[in-house]
């Protein structure tokens, strides 16, 4: 399992110094990787069928409990196999569909990254690697959205849904922390068995409310839906994928694959059921009022998604039956859709269902894989999609709730809507008569037309043979989301029932509805006038809002003065040791305790004060540094006074170092010395004798604290035995504190990075301006 990530990600990376070969004829080799990752979790088909599940362990941060555990059950499989195989028909798709384009090997470099990722995360068997390959997801996907970075408007959605994933993703991740904490384990294996503990806590309801702020920016559900349809900027390949079978199921994985340690109570019940059951009629309304085919698409992905939400919080068996069989139809029916409305696109360069009719004359493969892809969308009979509405309508019939007629219209009303819109992008713009300026369209490669109709004939196989497809993929699926051994009992024909009503009825009023819902623009410029309420609106508010504070704070607080930087730090250092001493009480200081001043330490004292007042009343700068210069020796010399000499050779260091490199630049300044107006110079003294008194305080009561030599003791003992240095300090800073040198070493190679380039950079004379 982790080869098959570490694959994606070794392709990527290998597209950056050979990406330009496979722009010729060996593209056909790209499609190499998702062919075997499939082909690799299809042999385990037969073992995960029959109950096993497998498991792989890697250590790799033992010591913040992130491991790189994978584990392959029913769900893991299913998404993996969704995730290579729809992977399979993107890949073949796309090398005829980007052919020639200037950025084709970075396409298929971002592809196979994401590809990785959601493998990484629907195989991640431990909750900080799930969110490692979750963020993963967004950050690939941020780069697939704005593909076409010469357009304002794919910049535009790319970040709106990293800003909207990534908001998710920080809370998500501060919710499976909290999780890990109060269970006491981050492996999702271990957590099962931790689920009374869990949900017995005090925080689980904050755990829920992170976790599902996290699973509905992701999956789009209402009201973080509206990044899903910006994101129809990207081109038709990435919409295909990532749009109908694998990131905006991320947030689903997420539901479904913590269901059984999560789920049962009210909260998460009825939480997913009212946003979930909300999502979906909302936004297969919205569907019908779109002309746009790949807008079309969007709303009622985010239906789908709206349906898959609700039916995890029905939590029934046979609601859950139903999600893992509709997560497949889904993503057969929606991503053929996809591929097809790009092969539309590409032909008639338009996806308005307005103007497109006929194109059966001419794109006739094309239009047999709509026509069969809105048949299972619609829900006919011997499609999968067929089983999975039934099952919709079981699982609200048979909801254990006072409820369920209300469920029942519900998903009936979501369903006629779908009907519709499924008929809309599968069925619209190959009827009727094909205008003139169409004859011309020519069927392109059978790598673009292939896939569409390879993946909504299998949406009619699959229909034929349910049972054997439900044994194979969804049964072992419900098992990990249950918790509990389910059967499946799924048939083409269970005989004459409120069900089989139910779906004719749907067939029947979604057809009629969809023969006199006219596409027409001014349903588009209609809801405009509600825009102000929408989501969207309310979230660039917010928006720009945060960035009017953020503009503020910068110019407040991040001026490119020192001195404004300085005073900062140490207005918070007088503030927060101040509270302390408050909070401390009384300071009971014995100064008959304290040692007699010697004659050297008067003397230093004496020339630290003198310093100090040569720095206060000059005006010259060289002088000013000299004179600091000679406070650092007097520091180094109470250092070697009082036996440390260590600290005083690296005192002698730094400031013998800082005082020449302080002259080097000082050469190139005026020599004068600006001390800032009166006012100023009062407030910096006030500060300055405040910081030193508290110091002077936070010192005389430290002197009088009792001794506690526990952690000196522990550097000494466990310094040359364990990390095998003489030099205590060194050892500190390079081995027990070694992650925090690591960082200050990778904060200072940033800066180096970032002044190199600054050196480099040459502007031309109109970017000076």
């Amino acid at each position: 399992m982790l080869l098959t990530v570490l694959a994606g990600l070794i392709v990527a990376i290998f597209f950056v110094p050979f990406g330009k070969t496979f722009k010729s004829g060996l593209s056909i080799v790209l499609t190499a990787l998702p062919i075997g990752i499939f082909s690799y979790y299809l042999t385990h088909l037969p073992s995960i069928s029959l109950g096993k599940e497998i498991f792989q362990s890697t250590s790799w941060v033992p010591s913040l409990g992130i491991n790189l555990d994978f584990r392959l059950d029913g769900l893991s499989l299913l998404f993996a196999l969704l995730i290579s195989g729809i992977g399979i028909a993107v890949y073949f798709y796309a090398r005829t569909y980007l052919k020639g384009h200037a950025y084709f090997d970075r396409f298929f470099a971002y592809l196979s990254l994401f590809m990785a990722a959601m493998l990484g995360m629907v195989l991640a068997d431990n909750i900080l690697l799930l969110f490692i390959f979750w963020e993963l997801t967004s950050i690939s996907s941020f780069f697939l959205i704005g593909f076409n970075n010469t357009s304002p408007d794919s910049r535009k959605s790319a970040l709106t849904a990293l800003s909207v994933t990534g908001l998710g993703g920080f809370f998500l991740l501060a919710g499976l922390i909290l999780l890990g904490d109060v269970a006491g384990t981050y492996n999702i294996s271990a957590l099962i068995h931790a689920r009374g503990l869990i949900v017995n806590h005090g925080q689980y309801p904050l755990i829920l409310t992170l976790l599902f702020i996290g699973a509905f920016t992701k999956s789009a559900q209402f009201p973080f839906h509206f990044w899903l349809p910006g994101a129809m900027k990207a081109p038709t390949p990435v919409s295909a994928y990532l749009h109908s079978a694998t990131m905006v199921k991320a947030g689903i994985y997420l539901l479904a694959r913590f269901n059984p340690i999560l789920g049962g109570t009210n909260a998460w019940s009825y939480t997913l059921m009212i946003v979930g059951g909300f999502t979906m009629l909302y936004a297969a309304i919205h569907a019908l009022l779109r002309t746009d085919l790949k807008s079309i698409l969007a709303y009622s992905t985010i239906s789908a998604l709206g349906i898959l939400t609700f039916l995890i919080g029905l939590g029934t068996a046979d609601a859950i039956i139903a999600a893992s069989v509709f997560i497949l139809v889904h993503a057969l029916y929606k991503a053929s859709l996809f591929l097809i409305t790009g092969i539309i696109d590409h032909a008639a360069h338009t996806r308005d269902i307005s103007l497109l009719s006929g194109l059966r004359k001419v794109l006739l493969p094309v239009a047999i894989a709509g026509f069969l892809a809105a048949c299972s969308s619609a829900g006919l009979p011997f499609t999968f999609g067929f089983i999975g509405k039934d099952l919709i309508y079981e699982a609200t019939l048979h909801a254990n709730s006072s409820w369920k007629l209300g469920l029942t219209t519900l998903a009936v009303l979501t369903n006629i809507c779908l009907v519709a819109a499924g008929f809309m992008a599968g069925i619209k713009p190959f009827t009727g008569s094909l205008p003139i300026h169409y004859q011309t369209i020519r069927l392109p490669y059978i790598s673009m037309w292939l896939p569409p109709l390879t993946l909504a004939v299998l949406g009619v196989l699959f229909g034929l043979m349910p049972d054997t497809v439900g044994n194979l993929f969804a049964e072992k699926a419900v098992l990990a989301m249950l918790g509990t051994e389910t059967k499946l009992n799924l048939k083409i024909w269970h005989g004459f029932n409120t069900v089989l009503l139910l779906s004719l009825l749907t067939i029947v009023t979604g057809a009629v509805l969809y023969r006199f819902n006219k596409p027409i623009k001014g349903k588009t410029l209609w809801l405009l006038k509600f825009k102000n309420f929408s989501p969207e609106f309310i979230f660039k508010k917010i928006t720009v809002t945060v960035f009017k504070f953020s503009e503020w704070y910068t110019q407040k607080f991040h001026n490119g003065y020192l001195r404004s930087y300085h005073l900062q730090i140490i207005l918070f250092a007088e503030a927060l040791l101040a509270y302390k001493l408050w909070l401390s009480g009384p300071i009971d200081i014995n100064f008959y305790g304290l040692a007699m001043l010697s004659v050297y330490e008067v003397a230093i004292a004496i020339l630290l004060i003198g310093a100090l007042i040569i720095i206060l009343t000059t005006r010259t700068r060289l002088t000013a540094v000299v004179s600091m210069s000679v406070i650092g020796y007097c520091i180094c010399l109470m250092f070697v006074f009082y036996s440390a000499p260590d600290l005083a050779m690296t005192q002698f260091t730094i400031d013998t170092l800082t005082t020449v490199l302080f002259v080097l630049v000082l050469y190139k300044l005026p020599p004068f010395l600006n001390l800032g107006t009166k006012k100023e110079r009062y407030r910096d003294m006030a500060i300055a004798l405040g910081f030193g008194l508290i110091l002077c305080m936070v010192a005389l009561q430290v002197h009088h604290e009792p001794i506690e030599t526990a952690t000196s003791d522990f550097y000494g003992d466990y310094a040359y035995t364990e990390a095998k240095g003489k030099n205590v300090v060194n050892v500190i800073l390079v081995d027990f504190r070694g992650m925090d040198t690591l960082f200050e070493t990778v904060a200072l190679s940033i800066a180096a990075i970032g002044v190199y380039n600054l050196l480099r950079l040459r502007l031309k004379p109109t970017e000076k301006e």
